[in-house]
């Protein structure tokens, strides 16, 4: 249970106690995230419905639900984002990349990446709520989440000594993986129901997209960070809500 209340502690503004944090109950945090995501797109997909019930425009809704979802996480998985975006987009070794990820200013990148993002996300759950699918609400949180242990599988070093890439990195097996890539591929045709297609190609995509985008953080910066993980999982998320928007009944 040390692994799970770390996440909830890691991943939410739960005040969860939790006790020593090493790279065994870190590992087992990042294996227990999707279930944290699971919780955070439950309350997300309660609080769009309830500004719909209160009348509400759908664009609205779902751009209060996502502020209100990054109230949820502090935050902390759009600064990473930002950090990681100028990182890739700046000239220079993996050293000058670092640098200017642990720098914490915004550039052009980051700014333009956060918007595309945050509005892709509002108007993916304005469809969602449209096509009666709350369920790809709470899909796409959990894939957010799951998208750590791909980004943290086996073979995949940390770019920095210390941090919370190098407590996690290279600590989740392919079995982890697939233990819960296969049952959220699974979940994703049931939330698209009866286009049942969408959900379903939806989630590989992502996780393809997912192992491109690690891939490409391991050659820029040299393996991940914690910004690198908190890309991922609003790159997911972001992707999911894209993906399933597309169709309708």
């Amino acid at each position: 249970m040390d692994g799970l209340r770390l996440a909830l502690a890691w991943l939410t503004v739960l005040p969860v106690r939790v006790g020593e944090v090493d790279e065994r109950t870190s590992a087992r945090a990042i294996t227990f995230a999707p279930l944290v995501g699971i919780l955070l797109g439950g309350f997300a997909a309660g609080w769009l419905w309830a500004m719909l019930a209160l009348g509400a425009p759908g664009l609205l809704a779902g751009l209060v639900t996502t502020g209100v979802l990054a109230l949820a996480t502090r935050g902390m998985h759009l600064d990473g984002l930002a950090d990681t975006v100028d990182g890739l987009g700046c000239y220079g070794p993996p050293e000058r990349a670092l640098a200017v990820m642990r720098d914490g200013g915004t550039g052009p990148f980051a700014v333009t990446a956060l918007v595309l993002v945050l509005g892709i996300q509002a108007s993916g759950m304005a469809r969602a709520a449209e096509n009666g699918q709350w369920a790809v609400v709470v899909l796409a949180c959990a894939v957010g989440r799951a998208a750590f242990q791909l980004c943290c599988r086996t073979g995949v070093p940390a770019a920095r000594p210390e941090g919370m890439g190098a407590l996690v990195a290279g600590s989740q097996s392919r079995i982890t993986a697939t233990a819960w890539w296969i049952p959220l591929t699974v979940a994703g045709g049931a939330a698209t129901a009866p286009q049942w297609w969408i959900g379903t190609v939806a989630v590989p995509i992502t996780a393809g997209l997912l192992w491109v985008l690690s891939r490409h953080a391991h050659r820029r910066f040299g393996g991940i960070t914690g910004d690198v993980l908190g890309a991922s999982s609003e790159f997911a998320t972001t992707l999911v809500l894209a993906l399933c928007a597309f169709g309708g009944v």
